[in-house]
This record gives structure tokens, C-alpha cells and sequence, in this order.
């Protein structure tokens, strides 16, 4: 079975079509033991791993290898002996691709952990999974990393033929007119940031097949998957979830009527909280909470994750401005603190910086907010063009 693995490895490796480097392959510390690589449905993990094998081992390398957990092999087999198969053959680096497809994975993972001291293994997961706080066998030992959808950055790189580099959030701040400038210099970011806001977050866009279809099965996949198989939900209440979904994408960004919800979906308030926290887990939402909150308390805002799902979930029925603002909240997530703003501004950030995004010129101006344009390219003093939020990562 191993020599039937490793044919399968370097056809994979050799046929992956990977024409955008992600920020995130520079950021991983390759060096450490175990390493789990989180994210939702569609977002190119598999394509990741491949792109790793294919940078950093020769085509023929039998140090490396890529495995699918989806494989009906591991059914009969466990992970633990086919890596010490692995192991003995030379193997230094075992990819594992769905790892959660096993039902005893986090305990097994350890166990090739305290067994093959020279082995180092990356896994990716589903982002509904949360690694160390409910497998406690890991702590201490796995280092977690989140893998996102193309950030506009790279959604120009492969669109414009650039190689723009990522910005932080203070050199954005401080340095916003020079780097629209640099930028400017090389493509016109206007003319792809539509396109992005609409299909550019999922790299399957890239496909020669209907692009909003692809996207609706992916999201069925995640509520289907993610949610009911890795929290146990029944399937019985499959609907319930899909049918909250549908009730937070039409309703705006505001905070949810939670009551409301409970009655539309005929479950119990407490059910409707614990089933947004999940959709928000797969990457479908994200719950934005005012400074000192936190969930199981109710959101200030629920939000689409990104604004291709608001297309998919209301087309031709997108607000420009709860977009706008999706696409900012999205561009900062799980790298800064967003929180609700106030009436001066949409969003607080790493608990002191101000935000208002907007469409138009600001008839007044407060001296400790941001105002993020949508309406402009280039920007002057504490008016900075949204697009180039889309460059920090």
C-alpha cells in the first residue's frame, strides 16, 4: 500500500495547479513536529499541503508523503501503524490531508508523536474543529495555523500578473498614500475589486464551472460536514441550521432578533445562540461583539464571513454598504480585534483604533477615527481607500 501511496503523492504533487504562493507558507515554522492547518471548505488546504511537498522535496522524494484520510485504506488500517510504516522507510514529513475522517485522530496523532521522535507531520482540519480546547492530548505539542481565502492581495497577484507583498495594519496607517502609489504603479486594484467582492475569496473560481453553484454546494458541505458531523448534531435538524442561515443572510448585519429566530426556526433561544456559534466556526459567519463581550452572550452583529457568500446566499439583493463593511471585518479577522463601534465609527479595532467605512465624502471628521473610503483610490491624511485593507495578508 505504501508504494501505491507514494504514485499517488507525486501524480498529486506534479498535476497541482497552485498559481497563487500563499502569505501563510512563510509564516508556518516548518521545523516543529506537528502542525495543524485549519480552515473552511474551499479555501485551497489540500492545494497547500501539495504546494509545501512540491517547494521543499524533489518529485521522487520518498521523505515526503501526502495522504487523504478520505482513503477507504484507513478504514481497515490505523494512522498510528502506517505511519510507523512510513517512519521505518526513511519518511521524515507525513502530510495528512482531512484528518478528522478518523474517528480517534487527535489521540492517534499524539501517538505518532511520542513514538516517531524524527517524524513531523502537518494535518489539516476543518475550522469547525477546535484543536487544543477539545483534545487536550495535543496540548503543548500541536501548533495551529488558520488558512483563509485569497485576500484581495492575492486575488491581484494572480489576476494583474503582480507580486505585491502583504502590509501591516500600522504601515497601512501610516504609510497609506505610498503604498496606493506603489501599487498604482504596477496594476489599477479598481479595476479587479469588484470581481473579487463577488468570486475571488474561494480559489475554486478559478474552475471552468459555474462558480455560484460550486459555492452554494460548498456551503451545504460545511453546514452537512463541519457542522452536524463534527458537533454531533442530528440530521434530523439539518434544515433548522440552513433554515437559520437563510434568516441571518436576508436580514442584514444588525444583532439578531434571537426570539424572532427561535420562532422562524422552532427551537429554544439558547439552541438558536449555540447554532450560530457553529456557523460562525465554519467560516459561514462571524458574531462581532462590543468591547467586553463575548459569546455566549448575543452579538451586536452577525455578518456573512465574506462577501462572495453574500452574493451567493441574496444575489442581486447585496447592500453596497453591509458589503463594504464585510469585506473590511473580513480583511482584519483573525489577526485583530473587531469589535462594535460606537455612533463616531463602524468598527473598533485591537481595542482603541477607529474605524467608520464609507461611501462618500464625511461631512464631519473626528480626529481619532479612520475613515475608510470606498469611493476613492487614493487617499489623504485619516482617509484611507478601502481596497488597501485588502493587502494585509
Amino acid at each position: 500500500m505504501l508504494e501505491s501511496l507514494f504514485r499517488t503523492h507525486q501524480y498529486l504533487v506534479e498535476h497541482v495547479d497552485a498559481p497563487v504562493r500563499r502569505a501563510l507558507m512563510d509564516e508556518i515554522n516548518w521545523r516543529d513536529r506537528l502542525i495543524g492547518i485549519k480552515g473552511s471548505r474551499g479555501v485551497g488546504k489540500t492545494t497547500f499541503l501539495l504546494q509545501y511537498a512540491r517547494e521543499n522535496f524533489s518529485l521522487r522524494d520518498r521523505k515526503c508523503l501526502y495522504i487523504n484520510m478520505n482513503s477507504f485504506y484507513f478504514q481497515g488500517h490505523s494512522l498510528v501503524d502506517f505511519a510507523g510504516q512510513f517512519y521505518k522507510s526513511g519518511g521524515q514529513v507525513l502530510l495528512i490531508d482531512q484528518v478528522f475522517k478518523q474517528s480517534n485522530w487527535s489521540q492517534a496523532l499524539r501517538e505518532c508523536y511520542d513514538k516517531f521522535p524524527m517524524l513531523r507531520i502537518v494535518f489539516t482540519g476543518s475550522s469547525v474543529m477546535r484543536l487544543k480546547e477539545e483534545n487536550p492530548e495535543l496540548n503543548g505539542i500541536c501548533h495551529s495555523y488558520n488558512l483563509r481565502g485569497f485576500s484581495f492581495r492575492e486575488y491581484l497577484n494572480l489576476m494583474a500578473g503582480t507580486d505585491l507583498r502583504p502590509y501591516t495594519l500600522r504601515e497601512i496607517e501610516n504609510r497609506h498614500e505610498r503604498i496606493a502609489r506603489e501599487v498604482m504603479a504596477v496594476c489599477d486594484p479598481t479595476k479587479h475589486f469588484a470581481s473579487y467582492l463577488h468570486h475571488g475569496y474561494y480559489p475554486f473560481f478559478l474552475e471552468k464551472t459555474n462558480f455560484s453553484e460550486n459555492l452554494l454546494k460548498v456551503m451545504n458541505m460545511m453546514i452537512e460536514v463541519d457542522v452536524l458531523l463534527i458537533k454531533q448534531i442530528e440530521l434530523k435538524y439539518l434544515d433548522r441550521i440552513k433554515k437559520l442561515l437563510y434568516q441571518l443572510a436576508i436580514s442584514g448585519t444588525g444583532a439578531p432578533n434571537v426570539s424572532q429566530l427561535a420562532g422562524d426556526v422552532q427551537t429554544s433561544r439558547a439552541t438558536i445562540m449555540n447554532y450560530i456559534k457553529y456557523l460562525s466556526d465554519a467560516r459561514l459567519m462571524n458574531m462581532v461583539y462590543r468591547k467586553g463581550e463575548e459569546f455566549p452572550k448575543k452579538p451586536a452583529r452577525v455578518m456573512m464571513h465574506n462577501t462572495n457568500l453574500m452574493y451567493a446566499m441574496t444575489p442581486g439583493k447585496v447592500n453596497r454598504q453591509d458589503m463594504l463593511e464585510t469585506f473590511f471585518q473580513n480583511a482584519l479577522w483573525g489577526r485583530h480585534d473587531v469589535k462594535m463601534g460606537d455612533r463616531s465609527c463602524t468598527f473598533l479595532v485591537d481595542g482603541n483604533q477607529r474605524f467608520r467605512i464609507m461611501d462618500e465624502v464625511p461631512r464631519r471628521k473626528a480626529t481619532d477615527v479612520i475613515y475608510v473610503r470606498a469611493d476613492i483610490t487614493e487617499g489623504s491624511e485619516q482617509e484611507i481607500p478601502l481596497w488597501l485593507y485588502g493587502l494585509l495578508y
